[in-house]
């Protein structure tokens, strides 16, 4: 039986935090494989856009080339004003909540405009980061085909770093990433009648 951390003697905390210690040098010795990561945040939960923001910023503040392309949504972000520079590029293609627009056609013909931009971005040899915003979202509406972006992120420049966001993630996405992250739902201010809210939501 595993002894309480809150119950164990100096000594036991000690030795323990020593072969933690041990086992951490030796996994970070161990990974030296420095590469370009393909990153999926995906789930019901919020937060999967704001942690790749997040990431956006370290980029910028290393002084890396960065791209965001957003799907589905239609007004600039707060983010983007903040961030804006000569490092960054932002693009937007969509004009708001599919339940809204209640025009498929025109609603996959405006992701086909972003994945166009996308390609673009995949092809600059001095691009550091590609954040696809919601283009798992895409991908679940079949708005784009799957495969498609999947071969073309299989082939990205080994070094370039791409994130993508949205809820329903394809089986074929989660398996193409090196990261992927669930956000997961347990309570919502949305759901007892609290809107978005500006610095939270956007």
């Amino acid at each position: 039986m595993t002894k309480s951390y809150h119950t164990e003697t100096e000594a036991e905390h000690r030795e323990r935090m020593r072969e933690l210690q041990e086992e951490m040098r030796a996994k970070t010795s161990a990974a030296k494989d420095r590469r370009g990561l393909i990153i999926c945040h995906t789930g019901d939960g919020k937060g999967k856009t704001s942690a790749a923001f997040g990431m956006l910023a370290r980029q910028l503040a290393h002084g890396r080339k960065a791209a965001v392309v957003q799907f589905i949504k239609a007004s600039n972000d707060h983010v983007e004003r903040l961030l804006r520079g000569p490092l960054l590029t932002w693009d937007h293609y969509g004009e708001g909540f599919t339940w809204d627009t209640q025009d498929k056609a025109a609603d996959i013909a405006c992701c086909r405009a972003g994945w166009a931009r996308a390609l673009e971005h995949l092809a600059d040899p001095e691009l550091d980061y590609l954040l696809l915003d919601e283009i798992n979202v895409v991908l679940q509406l079949d708005y784009l085909p799957v495969a498609e972006i999947v071969a073309a992120l299989k082939v990205k420049r080994a070094d370039l770093h791409v994130v993508v966001t949205g809820r329903g993630a394809k089986p074929e996405m989660i398996e193409l990433a090196d990261l992927v992250t669930e956000m997961r739902v347990i309570k919502h201010p949305f759901d007892v009648g609290v809107p978005a809210q500006a610095g939270i939501e956007f």
